[in-house]
């Protein structure tokens, strides 16, 4: 059997004189499958983060067998090698199916074994190998395998497969429900480090000290050597839910506006608070309750709840070195700086480069900031470890509305993995507990400005009066959650500073936020570029009017 590639059309088959279970012994197999293959396939799926840069090569970093009496895959750790000279690990599962058997899967490649016909599919597509994945780790037998440890959780109860399906709208992992009970996510870009999502889950369902998370249920890691592992998947219990939060007070927040513009009240004389004012429920103006729903200031309060129980939770561990809280000290601080330096370097550029797609307001606003750019520089550089006595603990790092599931008017904190951008060591530097406070703010305050920017053809006032509006909303948004979350937290003895260091820290964490947000939304979706630059605009504008 020649072993010459079949040209003959664009759905190219590559021909080997192998067997399935050999295949990646086949050095011309792996020699094609990285030049010819990968690219092409890779490139197009929804968890690939590498689309805004050119590949040079693609590498095989590592591969391993998961297989049972009845079927085997392979596990596949790729290397993508980058022109602008950085690397990016993803895990790719594939399975062989047999042209006789083939249904409707998006095929990797096409194949001839030893003359028989086949196609190379993401695994995952298979029902055979989510059963044998969920029974692996239901068995949670780690000692079994020599490279590759399926480790079973505390909240697992089950011990076989039943059933699976696919969670929709997953972007960056791939999320498989199995047996209506758990929910295992695959990490598609990987790391050589355990990932934060895996590692705080197991912390806070094993030590039991935060129950609003979806409880660890088991995970798949490949081991190198025993300092040297990469989580590839995380199982949880499956949390009832409604949708996410960000849908959830969007919704509410709409129908808030809605009223003000039906029933035309005014808002000019309504009183924005003091930056940072923390108020109680009963303290909130009734003019503001005659159309803003105080349902909503209710979720806020059960929402700092939440948060402040998860920080506590984080914050007292005193054995276990990857969660003891730490003070702050001049290390923490030159890392911070030279990490913010680089960003707000990089977010100036982007935006200079772009200011030809912004105009109006937004246009406004933008020159503000470069007008201003030494002002945001200098407040950075403004960190001064020896003047804060609060402590540093690991954090959620991508806290926002999106990240929290709704039930029942309760919330449900998931997603661990901290920001996109960040290297996975970065991710696992323990920070103030309010960057997670200022990430929620930041997302309070995206969903009042995306209801005003997403309907302004439906509300009856004019764009200053309910910019007005929405400031009024936020600081009473602010206000209510810092009440609620200082008193708890400080109650249980989570040292996060006297008032001017949690002024000053949230301060700061709100502008890095803001900074942060306009380097996304410039480069994906420039017209809510607006949403973040109003946040620099009004942090700067108070500090430089003080």
């Amino acid at each position: 059997m020649s072993e010459d590639k079949d040209k003959d059309n664009i759905n190219d088959v590559f021909k080997y004189e192998t067997q399935w279970k050999d295949l990646f012994e086949n050095k011309r197999f792996i020699s094609e499958f990285c030049s010819d293959v990968l690219e092409n396939y890779i490139t197009k799926q929804r968890w690939y983060g590498g689309k805004a840069s050119a590949i040079k090569y693609i590498d095989i970093l590592n591969y391993f067998k998961i297989e049972n009496d009845n079927d085997l895959f392979y596990g596949v750790i790729l290397e993508v090698n980058f022109k602008e000279a950085f690397v990016q690990e993803y895990f790719l599962p594939i399975g062989l199916v047999k042209e006789k058997d083939y249904v409707d899967y998006q095929i990797i490649s096409r194949l001839d074994l030893n003359g028989e016909r086949s196609y190379l599919v993401d695994a995952t597509l298979l029902e055979s190998f989510r059963a044998q994945i969920f029974n692996k780790i239901a068995e949670g037998d780690k000692y079994k395998y020599e490279i590759v440890e399926y480790r079973r959780g505390r909240k697992c109860s089950d011990h076989s497969y039943e059933s699976s399906r696919f969670l929709s709208g997953e972007q960056s992992n791939t999320s498989i429900v199995f047996n209506d009970k758990y929910i295992l996510k695959f990490f598609r870009r990987v790391y050589t480090d355990q990932n934060p999502d895996y590692e705080i889950s197991k912390f806070l369902t094993n030590n039991g000290y935060f129950n609003n998370t979806p409880g660890y249920s088991g995970s798949i890691t490949l081991k190198f050597s025993d300092k040297n592992t990469m989580t590839l998947a995380l199982m949880q219990e499956l949390v009832d839910n409604q949708g996410d939060a960000w849908e959830y007070f969007v919704k509410n927040i709409e129908r808030s506006y809605e009223k003000l513009s039906k029933h035309n009240y005014s808002v000019k004389n309504l009183e924005i608070l003091p930056r940072y004012k923390q108020i109680e429920l009963n303290q909130i103006d009734s003019k503001i309750l005659e159309w803003f729903d105080l349902e909503i200031f209710e979720d806020v309060q059960k929402l700092a709840l939440r948060t402040a129980e998860m920080h506590i939770a984080l914050g007292m561990e005193r054995i276990n070195t990857a969660f003891t809280p730490r003070t702050y000290n001049y290390d923490y601080t030159v890392w911070l700086k030279n990490r913010l330096m680089y960003m707000l370097d990089n977010r100036i550029n982007l935006l200079e480069n772009n200011l030809h797609k912004l105009d109006g307001i937004m246009l406004d606003m933008a020159n503000y900031l470069l007008e201003n750019k030494k002002e945001v520089k200098a407040r950075f550089l403004d960190f001064d470890e020896t003047k804060l006595k609060s402590e540093r603990i690991r954090l959620h790092g991508d806290y926002h509305l999106g990240q929290v599931l709704v039930n029942k008017r309760d919330f449900y904190i998931i997603d661990f993995e901290g920001e996109p951008e960040s290297t996975i060591r970065d991710r696992k530097v323990k920070q103030p507990p309010l960057k997670d406070v200022a990430g929620m703010f930041r997302s309070f305050n995206y969903a009042l400005y995306a209801t005003i920017f997403n309907n302004l053809e439906n509300y009856k006032k004019p764009l200053e009066e309910l910019f007005h509006s929405a400031e009024v909303i936020y600081s009473h948004m602010v206000g209510v959650f810092l009440n609620t979350y200082i008193h708890k937290v400080q109650n249980n003895n989570l040292n996060i500073g006297y008032i001017k260091e949690i002024e000053f820290l949230l301060e700061y964490c709100l502008l890095e936020k803001a900074i942060y947000e306009l380097g996304y939304e410039l480069n994906a979706r420039p017209r809510w570029s607006v949403i973040p630059l109003k946040g620099i605009y009004n942090i700067l504008k108070h500090n430089l009017n003080e």
